[in-house]
């Protein structure tokens, strides 16, 4: 690891750190969505082809239920029960974040609200790249569920056999999804962003992927809804001589088994650095003179996953302001996160968690405010309403409210 001071170059090239390389990918991946919402499934099938080497129809995009039958011939019979343990902690994080339509009434019979809606139909994207990413299906799912999303469709690259994943089926169908294709790629965003005459086009788009298909839900947005635009996957850990350097080194090269994955160590110990060093070959360790200066780094840094290993953690995690998920304590590292604990491993990254947040149900619903007036509260705020209608320079405005007391 490379030992580094929290201020320097080296340091505000981690803070400015991006989504990853969009030159190479911009292009390439504008023609693909060009070609797919002009062409739907010819150009779908036609890159499933160039890109995934598998020769498919329009019909067997679609995942049968036979193929779904053979999934579970296909897994480890004891995967279910696991599962099940696995989808009850999800299900019990997420039903807490249930939001419910709710009103106020005021004098003259005056009513506001919000109405929260489901929304119609989600699409979710699997990366399939280098692992089947199992895990993500329950982690972006069970929340759609709990939400009430009335449609959800999955997409996942096939393999050089033309199938999904058993594992990647099994849990879809688990958890009743609605419909899954073999499709993956900027070629899969394009298709549920616009809809082709097999894929349906849904209201928003979640999931992690490669930089193509970061970039194409970059440039489908506005068309449909996203969840974030997911770069590479890193972590920071704060700690100081209590850390334990084997827990600490381990979940370090846990981090760098992802593709660009980005390890860091913020500590005030040389002790510590110097024994991490010798332990883990890539990512950094930043030097800083003390735990406040730690959490100051920490905050500009904004990561995806933080580990919190000092004696008092929860001291700590009073002074973070930036961080997609926070683990406290040695025995809770972001491995726990990624697989068993409960919230989605779908978080910020690349310090976007600035201003942004881990998935959750507020992703799979939208508000509509609700007003009801009478005519005599709306004469109450007549004038108001005329006044500033009148600065605006809007008289058709004022018009509206006059009329109703003509």
């Amino acid at each position: 690891m490379k030992v580094i001071k929290a201020t320097g170059s080296s340091m505000q090239k981690i803070i400015e750190r991006d989504l990853g390389s969009r030159k190479r990918a911009k292009e390439k991946v504008s023609r693909i969505i060009e070609d797919v919402r002009t062409l739907g499934d010819e150009a779908v099938l036609r890159y499933t082809r160039k890109f995934d080497n598998v020769k498919l129809t329009a019909r067997q995009m679609k995942v049968s239920e036979a193929e779904i039958s053979g999934a579970f011939q296909d897994i480890n019979p004891e995967f279910v029960s696991t599962l099940k343990v696995i989808i009850n902690n999800v299900k019990q994080f997420y039903m807490k974040q249930v939001k419910r339509s709710w009103k106020i009434k005021g004098e003259e019979e005056i009513s506001l609200g919000e109405k929260v809606i489901p929304l119609q139909t989600v699409g979710i994207y699997i990366p399939a790249g280098t692992a089947p990413l199992v895990s993500t299906v329950y982690m972006t799912v069970i929340p759609a569920k709990i939400a009430g999303v009335g449609k959800i469709i999955l997409t996942a690259p096939p393999n050089k056999y033309g199938s999904i994943d058993p594992y990647i089926l099994a849990v879809a169908n688990l958890l009743d999804v609605d419909e899954i294709y073999k499709i993956g790629g900027a070629q899969a965003i394009a298709a549920m962003a616009f809809g082709t005459r097999t894929v349906p086009r849904v209201d928003k788009i979640v999931g992690p992927g490669n930089i193509y298909v970061s970039e194409a839900k970059r440039q489908v947005y506005g068309y449909v809804d996203l969840d974030m635009l997911a770069g590479p996957s890193e972590i920071v850990i704060l700690a100081n001589d209590l850390g334990h350097v084997d827990f600490i080194a381990a979940d370090l090269e846990a981090q760098l088994e992802h593709l660009g994955g980005l390890s860091i160590l913020i500590t005030p110990s040389k002790k510590l650095a110097r024994a991490i060093k010798k332990r883990v070959n890539k990512g950094y360790i930043v030097m800083v003179k003390n735990l406040q200066e730690a959490v100051d780094v920490t905050n500009r840094i904004a990561p995806e996953h933080l580990e919190i290993m000092v004696k008092n953690p929860r001291k700590i995690l009073k002074k973070i302001k930036n961080a997609g998920a926070i683990f406290l304590g040695p025995y809770s590292p972001v491995v726990l996160g990624d697989y068993a604990a409960g919230p989605s491993h779908v978080l910020p990254t690349a310090g976007t968690a600035r201003f942004s947040s881990g998935l959750s149900i507020n992703d799979f619903v939208k508000r509509s405010h609700v007003i009801s007036y009478t005519k005599k509260a709306l004469e109450k705020v007549r004038q108001p309403i005329e006044k500033i209608a009148e600065l605006e320079g809007l008289q058709s405005h004022i018009k509206s409210v006059k009329v109703r007391f003509e």
